[in-house]
């Protein structure tokens, strides 16, 4: 399949961040890799085409999530009611031929109803462990600040080793394994904070804002014949757990050189010595940068990763992961600035 280079750099252009330019996608980018970069560009543009029947803008958005599948790692979709994290992590989820659950998360909620349970069979006169949602590929967990701390503890293995152990039995699960989790960041009754060992658990967390005007004039235009929830049982699967397996093959050939493995260092030792900082990253967090670096290299269709790479993905890497100091947040400062700001400070290799 030829791709136009003039079609990638209009879909894979990372949308809504001002501050850092992209550099314009050349025949260079395509041109003598060693790597098999054409599959990645076909699925990403395919899923971009899918998913872009339902959730009009929000590029950036689609980038990280399939940033995250191919790196796989789980995301926080953090924004206000009504701004499509459902639906956005339905859809992708949809594009993809693997089986699928959703889970929502409200205050009563037991670990049992997460992971599974014991049940006593009568007809064999002993226990057998029943599977709870969590044993899924793709796993939505719909307002996940809703269920209390052990509910929450629930996930902790399983996110990280991908493995569930019950009454001393080790339960693995099936790839690809990916946690879609949403929150609602302003509604405060009845919701519990993650605890910073669960935040650290995710790859990303993006945060989904509101919809320019010019784009929601598109939702109602598209919608405006419709009163009833979109469908997405018609969406046409893009990826099927073999060829997601073979892109993933491909991305983690891409190469880093040592001296960008220095500045991802050196950005996350900043965050652990910054005046502004209470809680930097941890070693999880470089590694995050690492992966998510290299997925979107390969999807600018690069076989090598550089500095723009690495500054494209850091905020939402660090951005739940770091906690600012009182006298930072009181002088109205975010996360994000101070990344921002801790960027601007780290020299970047040449």
């Amino acid at each position: 399949m030829e791709i136009e280079n003039n079609e990638i750099e209009e879909n894979l252009t990372p949308q809504g961040n001002a501050n850092q330019e992209q550099p314009p996608l050349s025949n260079a980018d395509f041109l003598g890799s060693r790597l098999n970069l054409a599959l990645v560009q076909e699925k990403v543009l395919t899923a971009k085409k899918e998913i872009g029947r339902y959730i009009i803008g929000q590029g950036e958005m689609i980038d990280l999530l399939l940033i995250s599948l191919f790196s796989r790692g789980h995301v926080l979709l953090e924004g206000v009611p009504g701004v499509a994290k459902t639906l956005t992590a339905k859809v992708l989820s949809k594009t993809l031929s693997v089986d699928f659950s959703r889970i929502q998360f409200t205050p009563d909620l037991m670990p049992s109803d997460v992971i599974g349970t014991s049940i006593f069979n009568l007809k064999t006169s002993e226990f057998e462990f029943k599977k709870g949602p969590i044993f899924s590929n793709i796993i939505l967990i719909d307002e996940i600040n809703r269920a209390p701390a052990k509910t929450q503890a629930a996930l902790f293995e399983v996110m990280e080793e991908r493995q569930i152990s019950y009454d001393g039995v080790v339960y693995k699960m099936s790839l690809p394994f990916l946690v879609l989790a949403t929150q609602n960041p302003v509604e405060q009754e009845g919701t519990y904070n993650l605890p910073e060992a669960q935040l650290d658990r995710f790859l990303f967390k993006i945060k989904i804002t509101y919809p320019s005007q010019s784009e929601e004039f598109e939702i109602l235009k598209r919608y405006k014949n419709y009163n009833a929830s979109p469908n997405v049982d018609d969406i046409t699967p893009v990826f099927d757990p073999a060829t997601l397996k073979e892109i993933q093959s491909v991305i983690e050939q891409i190469k880093i050189e040592d001296q960008l493995l220095t500045y991802i260092t050196q950005i996350t030792e900043k965050t652990r010595n910054h005046g502004k900082i209470y809680l930097g990253g941890s070693p999880r967090a470089s590694l995050s940068m690492l992966k998510s670096a290299k997925s979107f290299a390969a999807m600018r269709g690069r076989d090598f990763v550089i500095p723009d790479d690495i500054q494209y993905v850091c905020k939402h890497v660090f951005n739940h992961r770091m906690i600012l100091t009182p006298e930072a947040e009181m002088e109205g400062l975010t996360v994000e600035d101070v990344i921002e700001e801790i960027i601007q400070e780290v020299a970047v290799p040449r």
